[in-house]
C-alpha cells in the first residue's frame, strides 16, 4: 500500500543550523524547490562557530549575503588576531598572531575576507535570505524515518508542538543533522579517525569589568594559561557579553553538574584577574572537539554535509567552514541532475571531492589546536610549520571528481598557496570591467558552466556555444581581453592568460562552483569536440 504523501519536493533537508540553512540559500538561488526540516524550535542563542574564512565569504558574496553578513557582524569587525596570556592583567602575553590578513595582501587573491560572526547572528541572516528565495524552512520538526527506492526517498517527519505527522516525498535527501547524526546512524556508516580530542563547556556570562581588563586588545580569542582560570576567551560586544570555554574532564569523573555558577564565577574571576568582579553567568554548554570523517558521504539518494560527515577541532573554525563548502558543492550537482543537464553519476563525485578535503583538513585542525596549546588540549605540538593558512582556506584541491586533467598526485592541501588555473582547484580571482562594470571573475560563477577564452581564444569562444548546445548544457561564455569584441577587460597591468595557466589562445572552464573543471593551455586542432568531450566527461553526460 502506498502512503498518502503530503509534501513532494526535489530535496529534503534534514538539519537547519548553519550548514542545512546555507544548504536551502544555495539551492534556492538555483531555483531548485525543497523542505528544511529542523527539530530544535528556532536558530542558534548560543555564540559559538564564529569564523567564517575568506572562501565561505565568498560563497556568500556570490549568493548575495554577505553584506547582510558584515552588518550582523559589525560588533567585531574590528577584533583580529589570537593572543595567549597569564591572566588578562598579569603572567605572559604573547600574540600567536595579531591581524588577520596584515598589510591587506588577501585583497590580491579574492575580492572578499575574512568576517567574524557567531552563529547565533549568523543562522538568523541565512533563514532570512532562504525564506526570501522560497525556502520552505519549518522549525520544531523532526525526521522519524526515512526509506528509499530507485526514485527517490520516502520519509515521515513530526511537528514536535502538535505531534502531527506528515509523509514527504523527495528526489533527494541531505543529512546535515549534526556529528550525532540520526541519518548517518541509521545508514549505518561508520567514521575513521582519533576520535575524541578534548572537552570544554562553553559558558556565557555577563561582567561589565572584564571590558577594563581586555582593555584595547581586540582579540578574536583570548588563550589563558593561569591553571586558575585556564580557558579561552571570546568577545560577544567587546563590552559586558562574553563567552568562556572552560576545560572538562568526563575522563576524571567530572560531569556538567559540576560546572556550578559559583565554579564558573571564580574560575572567570581568577582568568581575568580581578577577585571581586561581578559575574552573572547565563548560560552554558558542552561541546566535544573531535577528529572524525565519515566513511562514507551518502548512500544511493541521501547524502551527509557538514558535521554529519566530518567532526574537526574548533581552531581556525574549519569545521563550519568545510561543512558549508559542502553545501555550495553539493547543491549545484544537485541542480544540475535535477534541471537535466548532468547524468546522475555526477552526485558520485561529492564523496570524491569533498572527503579527501575535510580528512586533510581535520587533521590541520587538530595541529593547530596543539600548536595553539588549546585549553583542555593536553598534546605536545608537531614539528610541522605553523601557518599556511590561506593553503588550507583558498589551496585545497580536488585530486578527482568532476574534473578532466587534475594531478592526483598533488596534495589535497598544498605547501603554499598560489593562484594556478590548473583543473581540480578554485578558479583564479581577478578584476575585470564588463560593459563598465568592475567585478571579480569569481562573481561570474553559479548557475551555470562558464568558459573563459584567452584573448586571441576566439575559436575556443565559438567552439563553446556549439559544444554546449549538442550536450544541452548552460554555458556561459566570456572572451577576455582589451579589445572592442572582449567581453571582459582586466585591469590595467594584469595578465589573465598567466594567472590561469594558459597562452592567449588557450581556454579555461569552471564549473558553477567555482573550481576549474578543464583547462587546455592553448588552441586546439578540433575545439568543439574537445570542448564537448570536456563537458560531457565533467557533467557525467557520457
Amino acid at each position: 500500500m502506498n502512503p498518502k504523501i503530503d509534501d513532494r519536493v526535489p530535496v529534503l533537508i534534514v538539519g537547519g543550523s548553519l550548514v542545512g540553512l546555507s544548504t536551502s540559500l544555495f539551492l534556492g538561488r538555483l531555483g531548485v524547490r525543497h523542505l528544511v526540516v529542523e527539530r530544535h524550535s528556532g536558530t542558534s542563542v548560543h555564540p559559538r562557530g564564529r569564523g567564517n574564512n575568506v572562501r565561505t565569504m565568498e560563497l556568500f558574496r556570490t549568493a548575495g549575503a554577505e553584506p547582510l553578513i558584515r552588518e550582523a557582524a559589525s560588533v567585531l569587525a574590528e577584533n583580529h588576531g589570537i593572543l595567549q596570556v597569564g591572566t588578562l592583567t598579569g603572567g605572559p602575553q604573547e600574540w600567536l598572531f595579531k591581524e588577520i590578513d596584515p598589510g591587506g595582501a588577501l585583497a590580491r587573491f579574492s575580492p572578499s575576507g575574512w568576517c567574524l560572526c557567531s552563529q547565533n547572528d549568523l543562522e538568523p541572516v541565512l533563514l532570512r535570505c532562504a525564506r526570501d528565495l522560497g525556502g520552505d524552512v519549518r522549525f520544531g520538526t523532526e525526521l522519524l524515518s526515512f526509506e528509499q527506492d530507485a526514485d527517490g526517498v520516502t520519509a515521515v517527519v513530526q511537528d514536535r508542538r502538535s505531534g502531527e505527522l506528515r509523509t514527504v516525498r523527495a528526489d533527494y535527501l541531505v543529512a546535515a543533522d549534526g556529528p550525532r547524526s540520526p541519518v548517518r546512524e541509521r545508514l549505518g556508516i561508520g567514521q575513521e579517525g582519533p576520535g575524541d580530542l578534548f572537552h570544554n563547556v562553553s559558558v556565557t556570562f555577563r561582567a561589565k569589568r572584564m571590558a577594563d581588563a581586555v582593555g584595547d586588545r581586540r582579540f578574536i580569542v583570548c588563550y589563558l594559561t593561569d591553571p586558575e582560570g585556564e580557558g579561552a576567551l571570546l568577545p560577544v560586544d567587546n563590552e559586558a557579553d562574553w563567552v568562556f570555554h572552560m576545560p572538562w574532564h568526563p575522563d576524571r569523573g567530572e560531569t556538567l553538574d559540576d560546572f556550578t555558577d559559583e565554579r564558573c564565577i571564580r574560575h572567570i574571576r581568577a582568568a581575568a584577574g580581578i577577585p571581586d568582579m561581578e559575574v552573572e553567568i547565563t548560560g552554558r554548554a558542552p561541546w566535544h572537539a573531535a577528529e572524525r570523517v565519515a566513511e562514507r558521504y551518502g548512500w544511493g539518494r541521501l547524502f551527509l554535509a557538514g558535521d554529519s560527515a566530518h567532526e574537526m577541532s574548533p581552531t581556525g573554525a574549519f569545521g563550519s567552514n568545510t561543512g558549508i563548502q559542502d553545501a555550495h558543492n553539493l547543491a549545484w550537482k544537485l541542480a544540475a541532475v535535477l534541471g537535466g543537464w548532468a547524468g546522475p553519476g555526477l552526485l558520485d563525485s561529492y564523496e570524491a571531492e569533498r572527503r579527501p578535503v575535510a580528512v586533510a583538513t581535520s587533521a590541520r585542525a587538530s595541529a593547530r589546536s596543539a600548536e595553539h596549546q588549546h585549553p583542555g588540549y593536553d598534546v605536545t605540538p608537531g614539528t610541522g610549520r605553523r601557518g599556511n593558512v590561506l593553503g588550507v582556506v583558498l589551496g585545497y584541491r580536488y585530486p578527482s571528481g568532476a574534473l578532466v586533467g587534475a594531478d592526483p598526485a598533488e596534495p589535497v592541501l598544498p605547501e603554499r598557496f598560489r593562484q594556478s588555473g590548473e583543473p581540480g582547484t578554485r578558479a583564479p580571482h581577478q578584476w575585470c570591467f564588463r560593459y563598465g562594470t568592475r567585478l571579480s571573475t569569481l562573481d561570474l560563477y553559479e548557475r551555470s558552466m562558464v568558459l573563459l577564452s584567452g584573448p586571441t581564444g576566439q575559436a575556443w569562444h565559438e567552439a563553446g556555444a556549439r559544444a554546449a548546445s549538442a550536450a544541452g548544457v548552460p554555458l556561459d561564455r566570456y572572451l577576455v581581453g582589451g579589445g572592442p569584441d572582449h567581453d571582459l577587460a582586466p585591469e590595467p597591468g594584469a595578465d589573465w592568460a598567466e594567472l590561469h595557466g594558459t597562452a592567449a589562445d588557450g581556454a579555461v572552464l569552471v564549473r558553477p562552483d567555482g573550481f576549474v573543471a578543464w583547462r587546455s593551455p592553448s588552441a586546439a586542432a578540433d575545439p568543439e569536440r574537445v570542448l564537448g568531450e570536456a563537458l560531457r566527461s565533467v557533467l557525467g553526460l557520457d
